[in-house]
């Protein structure tokens, strides 16, 4: 019995680890340019300077997304699964 549990233990842990490496990547950055025609827009993340092109997944309203904007975004490989206004940073002292 101890090691059906054991087996069945590793096996969830495994699992477990594995979904964490699919889930998409929330990054901050800015939106360079919207083509909703083809369904891409140009995103370059905070801290790099390196444009990237995602293809707009099924849930992503385009016509919400402007060039410029500063968004929070989640990445799934090359495709745009997320995307929202970033929230500006609190200020500090008086």
């Amino acid at each position: 019995m101890k090691k059906v549990t054991v087996v069945l233990a590793v096996v969830v842990l495994v699992v477990a680890l594995g979904s964490l490496a699919f889930a998409a990547e929330m990054k901050k950055g800015t939106i360079k340019s919207v083509d909703a025609k083809a369904g891409t827009v140009v995103f370059c993340a905070e801290g790099t300077t390196a444009d990237v092109t995602l293809k707009a997944g099924k849930g992503v309203d385009l016509s919400k997304v402007k060039a410029g904007a500063k968004v929070e975004a989640s990445i799934e490989k090359d495709t745009l699964e997320q995307v929202m206004t970033a929230k500006p940073k609190a200020a500090v002292g008086c």
